[in-house]
């Protein structure tokens, strides 16, 4: 299967002020953030993308151009509505720290299974379409492209932790043990029984996510299997 490339958008002006921004139109990505998109497009330049998909939400509207307009060769950004923020409802807008003192924020940090938020989504429902979303796009570029392809989906932290957590195999409940950072890039490879995490929360350099190209009488057999012992690498 293809490997997609999660990158949350880069710092934003909610994020700067410790506001929950959630689905709130106008929330750009500050100066610094701006700054982080365009150096995360430049470390993404080198790999060959097949496709670039995004959150409808501004914040990742923009971090998605500047991975974009970073390629050597014209790429489309496609919007997938699936991968948008968490539906924070009635916690939309508010501060972290007077959230914090809500007995539902109790919830969310140890039992985030059995949390909803008031007059929005539950973060069971935020992983199911996410992670459908993912999976769906993946499996059609790897029909389409091939099974080497590489894509690149921009969201939101929560989504991507959620998403991760699947990968992992781990129970939504552990997602919040994740840390992904603005404008990072965690990569998961899909293949026919697991997924493999083969960068998590990554800031640096991505080369090694390339395709390896081997001359071969034929296309040899995309494996779920892991390496004993744990393999030489890529």
């Amino acid at each position: 299967m293809a490997t997609v490339l999660l990158v949350r958008h880069a710092l934003s002006s909610a994020n700067s002020s410790g506001v929950l921004a959630g689905r709130s139109p106008g929330v750009l990505l500050d100066e610094a953030g701006q700054a982080q998109a365009v150096e995360t497009g430049k470390r993404i330049a080198p790999l060959p993308l097949v496709a670039v998909v995004t959150s409808p939400l501004e914040r990742c509207l923009q971090t998605a151009q500047s991975v974009a307009a970073a390629r050597p060769t014209p790429i489309d950004i496609q919007i997938d509505d699936r991968l948008t923020e968490c539906g924070y409802g009635d916690w939309t807008g508010r501060e972290l720290k007077q959230l914090a003192k809500e007995p539902l924020w109790k919830v969310v940090q140890a039992h985030p299974s059995g949390a909803t938020f008031p007059e929005g989504e539950s973060l069971r429902d935020m992983q199911a379409r996410a992670v459908s979303a993912i999976r769906e796009w993946d499996a059609r570029l790897a029909t389409e492209r091939g099974p080497d392809s590489l894509w690149v989906a921009v969201s939101h932290g929560d989504v991507i932790k959620a998403v991760l957590a699947d990968a992992f195999g781990t129970h939504l409940d552990n997602f919040q043990r994740i840390v992904v950072d603005p404008a990072s890039v965690s990569a998961i490879t899909y293949t026919p029984l697991r997924p493999f995490v083969v960068r998590y929360n990554e800031h640096g350099d991505l080369l090694g996510l390339a395709p390896q190209r081997k001359r071969r009488r034929r296309r040899k057999a995309v494996s779920s299997d892991a390496a004993v012992g744990g393999g030489a690498g890529v």
